[in-house]
């Protein structure tokens, strides 16, 4: 399913910030970031365009049955953004589907630095925080999915790597932000999803340039 969530009057928004990331990356911010997870250099664009790409692409998995009729499709303002929600295939019919820039990718790349971790229990401690801690604040927004404030994940991951994993704190603090965000916000909150009353409902969201994602590269920089 390709559906991009925003209105075209946030497009010149998203390329400006396109700017300003790229910006970032010549200046070696996000080079830095990637640098101390082990990642190649040579392969940062090749990531952050897949993310960008994958954000909106998502994987149907399940179709779920509402009970009651869903409300009529309008504009969603979340902090300060506008959503349009895609429309409605089948009435009464809410689909489940898979995020890839925000949860295959992310998930893929923890899944990686977690093998190779210097101390694997460390890093699934420091998730766990992140995880009780994300499920605690997030919240279903009808038409939109489960939302958290902005930098609270990045935060506390960033605290739960250094307390627990200082040694090896951006790695730590990368895995545990995202799966720690996938898991507390979406996964532990599947039995929520019909309070949505969204046509479909995305585990690792459907955003230009997934919060999942960013969530993982700012817990790195505010490890370091």
């Amino acid at each position: 399913m390709f559906f991009p969530p925003f209105l075209v009057i946030f497009f010149f928004l998203f390329v400006f910030l396109l700017f300003v990331v790229f910006g970032l990356v010549k200046f070696g911010l996000f080079a830095m970031a990637f640098a101390r997870l082990g990642i190649p250099p040579e392969q940062l664009f090749s990531l952050l365009f897949l993310c960008i790409i994958g954000s909106m692409i998502n994987i149907p998995v399940k179709r779920i049955r509402l009970e009651d009729e869903p409300p009529p499709l309008t504009l969603i303002s979340f902090f300060g953004l506008r959503y349009r929600p895609p429309q409605w295939r089948r009435p009464r019919e809410m689909v489940l589907a898979v995020n890839v820039g925000g949860a295959v990718i992310p998930t893929l790349i923890s899944l990686y630095l977690l093998i190779h971790a210097e101390n694997p229990i460390r890093t699934l401690l420091a998730t766990g925080v992140v995880t009780y801690v994300i499920h605690r604040i997030a919240r279903p927004i009808p038409g939109l999915g489960i939302a958290t404030p902005m930098f609270i994940p990045p935060l506390v991951a960033a605290l739960a790597a250094l307390v627990f994993n200082p040694h090896w704190a951006p790695p730590t603090a990368y895995v545990a932000g995202t799966l720690g965000t996938l898991i507390g916000a979406d996964l532990l909150n599947l039995k929520r999803i019909q309070e949505l009353k969204a046509p479909v409902a995305s585990i690792g969201g459907a955003g230009t340039f997934d919060g999942i994602f960013l969530t993982g590269i700012l817990a790195v920089l505010l490890s370091w």
